[in-house]
């Protein structure tokens, strides 16, 4: 019996193995390679790891999972540089795939511009951090997101500035009937008592009850239903949705911190240190 299970073992072993003496790996064209060209790319696509989340380096990959299109797409990128004289390595890490991958891993990705000029914002204005929040106000998450950065604020009064910006989305049927609604209580001063009322009734948001809670506000309610209506309402939260793809907002809520992609928890406990250290950071 023990014999049976150390050949079992054996034969399991020799199986997950077979990528490492492969010569050959599904969908890579080594056509025209010498063999020390041949062997440089096997052996770079041995170490090297493949950024699709499997856990497995490229030629193992390309052995048990030959439909993965980053693998293949990174073993066509070592061969293409082999041929052209470059380094592998170099090109493998310049690749789009190993770039991303690198990023998804980052907490703050690359600052990038976003326009705040005439949004909805609390705190001072002269905050050493802004946070961007894109937000729909039917997303549970972003019902969340109230309080946790209602804490932030509470914990840094004076440095701490938070701007709101409009990402309805497409599958919340009410989401951007919300977002002109909270526009126009903006353009009344009042954007933060409705945000307020439609997250915390988020599942009764249909335009009849948006009015109902306007007037309750005490909103002057012939301009607040004019500008709810108002094509540059509606074009204002275009705007929003078009630069938050621009900028990589993918889903809701997204937060950025002085303009750098925030890709973390929203729970105090996990985001004000990395306000603190934001804090810490020497102004250039």
């Amino acid at each position: 019996m023990k014999l049976v299970v150390l050949l079992l073992l054996g034969l399991t072993l020799a199986a997950q193995e077979k990528w490492r003496l492969a010569t050959d790996l599904p969908g890579v064209d080594f056509k025209g390679l010498t063999a020390a060209q041949k062997q440089k790319v096997l052996v770079a696509l041995r170490e090297a790891g493949c950024p699709c989340g499997c856990q497995m380096q490229l030629a193992r990959c390309r052995v048990e999972d030959p439909a993965c299109g980053q693998s293949t797409e990174l073993a066509r990128i070592a061969v293409a540089a082999i041929r052209a004289g470059e380094d592998i390595k170099s090109a493998l890490a310049n690749s789009p795939y190993v770039k991303a991958a690198a990023s998804r891993n980052r907490v703050l990705l690359d600052p990038v511009k976003i326009a705040i000029d005439g949004a909805p914002s609390k705190g001072p204005a002269d905050a050493r951090i802004t946070l961007v929040e894109f937000s729909d106000f039917q997303c549970p998450f972003c019902i969340r997101a109230v309080g946790q950065l209602e804490a932030v604020l509470k914990a840094y009064p004076q440095d701490v500035r938070l701007v709101y910006k409009q990402f309805p989305l497409d599958n919340h049927g009410q989401a951007r009937v919300a977002s002109q609604a909270s526009l126009a209580a903006h353009a009344q001063g009042k954007f933060w008592l409705l945000h307020d009322r439609m997250y915390a009734q988020s599942r009764q948001i249909n335009r009849a009850n948006i009015l109902m809670w306007a007037k309750e506000l005490g909103l002057e309610m012939g301009s607040f239903t004019l500008a709810m209506n108002a094509t540059a309402t509606s074009q204002a939260v275009e705007q929003d949705l078009a630069e938050g793809g621009r900028i990589g907002v993918e889903g809701t809520p997204t937060l950025f911190i002085n303009g750098k992609k925030y890709q973390g928890s929203l729970d105090p406990e996990v985001l004000l240190p990395i306000l603190a250290k934001e804090l810490a950071t020497p102004v250039p």
